[in-house]
């Protein structure tokens, strides 16, 4: 060590005992991970051979050779500081070469300058972001019979759920109640033991089951009071997403006494692999979330799914799709994983996705058919429409109302907020007792404790004959749940039927001259809400779903990248819940949970990817993700064009023509005649014609170098995807499809194109014929008529004369 370095050392060494702090970074290193070394280094065999092949973690090559990275990793730290002034926590070895590391910020940026050092990031934190979708999809009668029935669909493929967990003894994770499970010998993964019962997590469905904690533990955020250092899910996340995606047939949802229906997977016969990153209080951090995609790539998984993303768009590179969690997912890919992330939930706002790089298969959320819904029937015969998954008042009687605020005990009882009817003690029994009880809808709901389970508890204990929970107050953004309650009870959620509620009830409410109520004459009764009512207009964009365009960049600037890719249900989704979960107050307690969002959306497309990868076990997962976009329906069931949820100017909700945020169509995705593949270069090439990205950036993210005779000729809509984006078209520009058929027989198609009349769409050639296995080019030119300062929308069709039909989406915006 040179005297400077020394001298910069013993800098850092006293910062370090003066400043106390210290943050995890991810650092990415120069030579190949076990997935894409091809030889090179001494000593040391290649350890990937065609992409065709999977690569066999058990042998001497892979094994040695993780180890000389590992030992790599740790003699480089070793040679730089001091022992105890850092904490490796993580070796990345398969899937990127690279380490994670807790250090003060002076030894992250002496750690920059050092040999073999490609990039150094601050890790950063990650969030989380069913009965009747399988028929909603017609996965029983469509799907599911090519795979040998239910009992047999998604058979041996393994999904891997990053996310908080599992709640093993769940019903829809059993093995008793199904056909025994074989061993999957291609699977690798680990099951650690339950601490408490000293059993396995794993049981033959379950097939792994690990934890990663180590950058939670370093940054003081692990609670292991709270948080379960485990795969057992506190959460109740995991487990939902697990069950929609691959939990079992037939099992009954029960809650409160009334059945809800039968519970299924989208792949009820697939494997299960758990790597929990996600925890009660603070979610998760990425350089666990890495290392949970590093092992389970290298452990076998078949599907990814993550229905979890990154608090903002990465800042410390030029472009949204280069950074670790993205490059773990693009080696991933390259070893055959499909992976499907969540969109997130800042909808209905545009740029809001959490998930940007067209290798991931990025999944928004949709309203299904089914909604919960129900009404109040006023004294003055008004009726109120409001939500709640409950029973109608006894023999669907009327009974008086009594406000919280008339039943207070004391005037002291206000600080604690007892409007909102969550603690019993603060109002009076005998008060309540055989009326409706009507409850505030306080900020306590959004961003506190309160819950609608907690208020149908206090009803009870107090003996009224239902509740009504009224919002008085907008609050742009809030998503209005029904809960499924033992009693009659409503949440009226229009704040001018709120209005109407209030007005009457104070109309007929008489008062003492001291304001205090004495006689209470408004009277109500609650429908019975138990049964879902079916739409034809679904399925809509639900409002929560984040919407595109796609950026490629923190500053915001749209890409030529269209996402989301596909819609799926994430809307009121009934699913497996771990009892102990804390994720959503409304369901402690509970085995079972009807909750929204991406998350929920996201596991529906790994279980139908898991369908399609059963079928055609050699498909790429460009592959899959081709089959499942250029099938997707455009329709809702009433045969019109897709809608979106979207807020007026006055905040109040809307629908609107959707953009190009597709359905999936599971049965025509088995069969989808052409597919626009993609390979780990293609994606390369990608990355290495996005303007203002240095070829040295991605080098150093992925380990992969740029063609540097190509630049400039390539262009980031160049990607063989199964959509066209031009973020800024100028004049007329041709863009480049490749389609393969994986057809049985040869098919001729039929070529069209239409788009909105700013924009001049022409394909060529008019038609094609593709043999079996074979590849055709399609080219399509894009012209600016007018500008207009938005994006123009069309797309183009290819129907085959063996019935199949494949349609890529086209979105551009005209510029001068």
């Amino acid at each position: 060590m040179t005297g400077l370095q020394l001298a910069c050392l013993l800098l850092i060494i006293v910062m370090q005992v003066v400043l106390g702090t210290h943050d995890v970074y991810i650092v990415t290193m120069e030579g190949d991970p076990v997935v894409s070394y091809r030889g090179g280094v001494e000593g040391f065999p290649a350890t990937a051979t065609d992409l065709d092949e999977d690569i066999d973690i058990t042998s001497e090559a892979v094994t040695s050779y993780s180890l000389h990275l590992r030992m790599y990793h740790d003699k480089l730290l070793d040679s730089l500081f001091v022992e105890g002034t850092y904490d490796k926590l993580y070796s990345y070895h398969h899937l990127i070469n690279g380490f994670a590391v807790h250090m003060s910020p002076l030894q992250a940026e002496f750690l920059k300058k050092a040999p073999g050092v490609k990039h150094v990031e601050r890790d950063m934190k990650i969030e989380k972001l069913t009965t009747h979708t399988p028929q909603f999809l017609g996965l029983p009668t469509g799907v599911w019979p090519t795979g040998g029935g239910f009992d047999r669909a998604g058979e041996d493929v393994v999904i891997g759920f990053v996310d908080s967990g599992i709640y093993p003894q769940h019903p829809s994770f059993s093995a008793h109640k199904t056909d025994p499970y074989g061993p999957v010998p291609r699977y690798k993964g680990k099951c650690e033991m339950d601490p408490v019962t000293k059993r396995s997590f794993c049981n033959g469905k379950i097939v792994g089951a690990q934890h990663f904690a180590k950058a939670a533990i370093a940054a003081g955020a692990f609670n292991p009071d709270v948080d379960f250092a485990s795969p057992l899910d506190g959460d109740g996340h995991g487990s939902h997403t697990a069950a929609i995606a691959a939990g079992n047939n037939g099992i009954p949802v029960r809650m409160h006494g009334h059945e809800f229906g039968k519970a299924s997977g989208m792949a009820p016969r697939a494997r299960i692999a758990v790597y929990k990153v996600l925890y009660r209080l603070f979610g998760g951090y990425v350089s666990d979330v890495v290392a949970a995609i590093d092992q389970a790539v290298q452990d076998g998984v078949d599907i990814l799914n993550l229905s979890v993303g990154p608090n903002s768009p990465p800042t410390a590179t030029r472009t949204t799709f280069l950074n670790p969690f993205d490059a773990a997912l693009l080696s991933a890919v390259k070893a055959g994983v499909f992976v499907a992330q969540a969109a997130g939930n800042g909808g209905p706002f545009p740029k809001t996705l959490v998930s940007f790089s067209p290798w991931i298969t990025t999944v928004a959320a949709g309203v299904d058919d089914r909604r919960y819904k129900n009404h109040l029937v006023l004294g003055n015969g008004k009726l109120l429409p409001g939500l709640g998954v409950s029973p109608a008042t006894h023999e669907n009687k009327s009974f008086n109302v009594i406000s919280a605020a008339d039943a207070l005990l004391g005037s002291s009882a206000t600080k604690y907020s007892a409007l909102d009817c969550q603690r019993p003690e603060l109002l009076n029994k005998r008060k309540v007792q055989g009326k409706i009880l009507l409850c505030g809808y306080s900020f306590n709901y959004i961003s506190g404790t309160a819950s609608i389970k907690k208020v149908s508890e206090t009803a009870r204990s107090l003996g009224a004959a239902g509740f009504v929970v009224a919002v008085e107050n907008s609050y742009p953004g809030t998503k209005f749940d029904p809960v499924p309650v033992s009693m009659p009870g409503i949440l009226i959620t229009d704040v001018s039927r709120t209005k109407d509620l209030i007005d009457y009830y104070n109309s007929s409410t008489i008062r003492d001259w001291a304001g205090r109520a004495t006689t209470f004459q408004a009277t109500a009764g609650i429908a019975d809400g138990l049964a879902p009512t079916l739409y034809n207009s679904a399925p809509q964009v639900a409002l929560f779903s984040s919407r595109g365009p796609d950026v490629k960049d923190f500053s915001f600037q749209d890409a030529d990248v269209l996402k989301p890719d596909i819609l799926a249900p994430g809307n009121l989704i009934w699913a497996a819940w771990a009892p102990n979960g804390t994720d959503e107050a409304n369901y402690a307690g509970e085995g079972f949970a009807m909750v929204s969002g991406t998350s929920m959306a996201a596991p529906h497309i790994a279980g139908i990817a898991a369908l399609i990868k059963q079928k055609n076990p050699k498909w790429s997962p460009s592959a899959i993700k081709s089959a499942l976009m250029t099938t997707s329906n455009t329709l809702d069931k009433g045969s019109h064009p897709l809608r979106a949820q979207q807020y007026s100017e006055s905040e109040i909700m809307t629908l609107t023509r959707a953009t190009p945020f597709d359905y999936v169509n599971p049965k025509a995705a088995l069969d989808p005649g052409l597919v626009l593949d993609a390979t780990h270069q293609d994606y390369i090439t990608f990355l290495c014609s996005i303007p203002d990205v240095e070829h040295s950036e991605v080098s150093n993210i992925t380990g992969s170098s740029c063609n540097s005779s190509s630049k400039g000729q390539q262009r980031p809509y160049d990607l063989n995807i199964p959509s066209i984006t031009i973020s800024q078209l100028r004049g007329t520009q041709t863009v480049k499809r490749t389609v393969t058929s994986v057809a049985v027989e040869t098919e001729t198609y039929t070529v069209m194109a239409r788009m909105s009349p700013e924009i001049a769409l022409e394909v060529s050639p008019p038609a094609l014929t593709v043999l079996p296995g074979a590849s055709r080019e399609i080219m399509a030119t894009l012209t600016v008529r007018s500008v207009t300062g938005t994006y123009s929308f069309g797309e183009i069709t290819m129907k085959g004369d063996r019935g199949h039909l494949v349609r890529i989406p086209v979105v551009a915006m005209g510029f001068k």
